[in-house]
């Protein structure tokens, strides 16, 4: 019998569209899918509780379509390319595709694998890779505007493939069980809004995207109202590689309009910043911009502690953040809008470290991608390859009546919930248990702007 081919899988949890299965398939041997739960590889990276509990019911959903389709998910634990080399052993297989990672973790455990296997690699995570979209001089794109232009230029991209036919070998590797990994919280269960919110695997993946294209027209206005919240949710289903992103361009092929345009440059966003973590692997641990290294933070564990508490936890006294940090802590998501405010006023009214809101991110999001995080939060601080200034402070008071966020405040801040819409966004008189602003708005703004000239003074 011929033997058979391992598909590695990671963050392209899917049958559909999936380029390493495709090409597995094509060669007509049997498969063999296997997951690798590799902490240690990831280091200070492994998974957060909130993608952990994602992961497992991706994972679930997996093997059932496997299942169905006469294969199976065989998982692992410890090294990527120790566990990948012993299944390889069992199944006396040689070869083994997957999709490209970015990550710089998953760059270093490609290289491992590759020297113990017969490593295929294929794009199939964004609409092209990195490499492939170029400025004139033939370098990687550092902007985004000229970036997006080069990259429509490609589009669309290549039809997506079908679900591949498998086979299965004659005997199964053994297999870790998934209740064994412990990926869903027990004591306490803090999972029960993540129940509510999602629905986890390809097929509701699926079920969103038609949902969603219902009413891409408008995107481009409904996305930036919170209480309207008119965003995809996308966002879970395409990091886990449950929805491709070109199945989603080419399900936008009919839509016209600033809307499904809308919604195509956010796509691009995605690959734009696997394209900037792809030319600065370290861009989710440290500042691009030397002068942002030398910023005076304050100390999150020391004079900031309560500071940085009251922000984790929903207690600023700023409703409209306050609402976005509830609702994460809830769901493991928070909407995009409110995600750019919070992370404004962790950085700039608190003068915390982007970095630690980030790393509170990876904790909490349910889409906490490497890329997305890093570009997004250094955007946010002005840290940036390409970034807003630091002098750009939003203003959450100003914000949230400006997006309509009434209802939102109402449901993730139910102290507020009768106050009027003209009150509730800067409420004059606070119900009990609802605290005063930790900070002044003018109060933090000079301080962050002191901070910032000292740095560019050189002091």
């Amino acid at each position: 019998m011929t033997a058979p081919i391992l598909v590695w899988l990671r963050r392209d949890l899917r049958l559909a569209d999936q380029p390493a299965f495709h090409a597995a398939a094509a060669s007509g041997a049997p498969m063999v899918p296997v997951y690798v739960l590799d902490d240690d590889g990831a280091g200070d990276r492994a998974l957060g509780g909130a993608s952990r509990w994602w992961l497992h019911h991706s994972l679930t959903a997996l093997d059932v379509d496997l299942r169905r389709a006469g294969s199976r998910l065989i998982l692992r634990r410890g090294g990527a390319a120790r566990e990948l080399a012993a299944v390889a052993k069992e199944a006396g297989a040689r070869e083994i595709h997957a999709i490209v990672h970015y990550e710089p973790w998953w760059r270093k455990a490609e290289g491992e694998v590759a020297k113990v296997l017969n490593l295929h690699l294929h794009d199939g995570n964004y609409l092209a890779p990195p490499a492939s979209v170029l400025t004139g001089g033939g370098t990687p794109f550092r902007i985004f505007t000229p970036f997006w232009r080069a990259l429509e230029q490609e589009m669309p991209p290549p039809e997506p493939l079908t679900r591949p036919k498998l086979t299965a070998p004659a005997t199964w590797p053994d297999s870790a069980r998934l209740e064994d990994w412990n990926l869903l919280p027990t004591a306490p269960d803090w999972a029960g809004g993540f129940r509510k919110a999602w629905r986890v695997g390809e097929h509701s993946a699926q079920d969103r995207l038609d949902e969603f294209l219902d009413r891409v027209g408008d995107y481009e206005t409904a996305r930036n109202l919170p209480s309207i919240d008119g965003s995809s949710r996308f966002s879970p289903h395409l990091h886990w590689g449950e929805l491709s992103p070109r199945h989603v361009w080419h399900a936008l092929s009919g839509k016209r309009g600033i809307g499904a345009q809308s919604f195509r440059r956010e796509l691009g966003w995605r690959d734009f910043a696997q394209g900037i973590v792809a030319q600065f692997p370290r861009y989710g641990e440290e500042s691009f911009r030397e002068e942002h290294r030398r910023l005076p933070w304050r100390d999150p564990r020391g004079e900031a502690k309560g500071d940085w508490a009251a922000w984790r936890q929903g207690r600023t006294g700023y409703p409209i953040v306050d609402a976005g940090m509830r609702q994460l802590w809830a769901t493991g998501w928070m909407h995009n809008r409110v995600r750019m405010i919070a992370a404004s006023f962790l950085i700039k009214h608190l003068l915390i470290d982007w970095r630690h809101g980030e790393r509170w991110f990876w904790d909490t999001l349910v889409d906490a991608d490497y890329g997305n995080n890093a570009v997004n939060w250094q955007w946010v601080s002005g840290s940036g390859v390409d970034a807003s200034l630091f002098s750009r402070i939003m203003a959450p008071l100003v914000q949230s009546p400006k997006f309509q966020a009434a209802n939102y405040i109402r449901e993730w801040v139910p102290e507020l919930a009768g106050l009027s819409d003209d009150d509730i966004h800067d409420p004059v008189f606070r119900p009990t248990g609802y605290p005063a602003p930790i900070v002044g708005h003018r109060e933090a703004r000079e301080r962050a702007l002191a901070a910032y000239a000292q740095v560019k003074s050189g002091a």
